[in-house]
């Protein structure tokens, strides 16, 4: 089976999609940008890069997959993502809690 590719833009991105803003081990989410239809790791690589404003998720679209993580390259829908207390569903990896602090940047409150 072969692992299909997706791109993260970002600036120093690695392997587990951490960046040059966020590098704890934990850190290893990044999040499709509705505006641009892109993964990026923050939305502060998406300032950095993008060249346009982002636009926010709504409530009616959170059961879309757009956030990867990047530990097993899984997606999983926005809802499957806050509610899944910081632990990725398919690999069990762990996720900064704190990103729950900038939901407001990503989707709709």
């Amino acid at each position: 089976m072969t692992e299909k590719l997706i791109e993260i833009r970002g600036v120093e991105v690695d392997s587990k999609t951490k960046c040059k803003h966020y590098r704890t081990q934990k850190d290893i989410i990044a999040i499709k940008f509705k505006c641009c239809n892109t993964y990026y790791p923050c939305h502060k690589c998406h300032d950095d890069i993008a060249g346009h404003d982002p636009i926010i998720w709504s409530k009616n679209e959170w059961n879309k997959k757009a956030v990867l993580c990047g530990e097993c390259k899984n997606e999983l829908t926005i809802l499957q993502y806050m509610n899944c207390q910081s632990v990725c569903l398919h690999c069990q990896a762990s996720f900064n809690p704190g990103c729950q602090n900038h939901y407001h940047l990503y989707f709709e409150g």
